[in-house]
């Protein structure tokens, strides 16, 4: 699900995307306090779509209403929800046959609660898309439930490339990092062996194969191909929802991964 939240004050902005998030954790949120830069963000989007609206009505320049307006001309399901401080709009937003409307201060029940009862109910993706989450823990998931893999190192491989950011990553360099001195260098070959085709099975069971890019001796993911909180944070750490999904903590089960949290820490309020 693909939402935008729009609000010209700063302060009411950043409650209703912290509502936005805690209600709908899994949905991309993208929040403006310009409506010019919502349809900026509209043409930039290749092949996709802006499945939810939510709304403040009463902005400076283009109102709520208008924004709404032109939305609808671009997508014509398009589930409006109005946020406002005010009672009186409340016609309006019925003349607009919105999908709802939420009266401040917006909170996570409301939100929910709206989200329940689209007006134009929106198309689930498969239940196993794969979600892959590096804040805290290490883990992997199809939809709710976590990825089993046949090999432990298998997780810890596809944690490293993830970690990796789509660098290629050679045999070698793999081999030094999981395995470190357990056993001899010709089991871990073998072992590498078949924790790649492990790998590469769980994505394909997921419709995943695209995302692993593998040449003789090397092998990597693309960033951005999955759905990933790090890489989210990466590409909108400015977002202070996205920015606060990082708590202090990244593939805490993995020593290697201490050098990338050491660079999140200074990039944030963690240190």
């Amino acid at each position: 699900m693909n939402i935008i939240a729009v609000d010209d004050e700063r302060i009411a902005l950043e409650a209703l995307m912290s509502a936005i998030i805690k209600a709908a954790p899994e949905a991309g949120i993208h929040g403006f306090r310009k409506p010019e830069a919502i349809f900026e963000y509209i043409e930039n989007l290749e092949g996709g779509r802006v499945d939810v609206a939510f709304l403040d009505i009463d902005m400076r320049g283009d109102s709520g209403l208008d924004v709404a307006r032109a939305l609808i001309q671009k997508y014509s399901n398009i589930n409006i929800i109005f946020t406002t401080g005010y009672s009186e709009y409340t016609l309006d937003a019925l003349e607009m046959h919105a999908s709802g409307y939420i009266m401040k201060p917006v909170t996570a029940r409301r939100v929910k609660e709206e989200l329940a009862n689209l007006r134009f109910p929106i198309e689930e993706e498969a239940e196993d898309e794969l979600y892959v989450r590096t804040f805290g823990n290490f883990e992997v998931f199809a939809g709710d439930v976590p990825v089993n893999f046949k090999y432990q190192k298998t997780r810890e491989l596809f944690a490293y490339l993830i970690d990796r950011r789509g660098a290629l990553c050679r045999n070698n360099e793999i081999i030094s990092v999981i395995f470190e001195d357990e056993g001899d260098e010709g089991s871990h070959i073998s072992y590498l062996k078949n924790i790649r085709s492990d790998l590469l099975s769980v994505l394909e069971r997921h419709g995943k194969s695209d995302c692993l890019v593998r040449n003789r001796g090397e092998i990597g993911i693309k960033q951005g191909s999955l759905k990933c909180d790090y890489f989210e944070w990466l590409e909108r750490s400015e977002d202070p929802v996205v920015r606060a999904k990082f708590k202090g903590e990244y593939m805490s089960q993995y020593s290697w991964a201490e050098y990338t949290l050491g660079n999140l820490l200074k990039e944030t309020d963690y240190v």
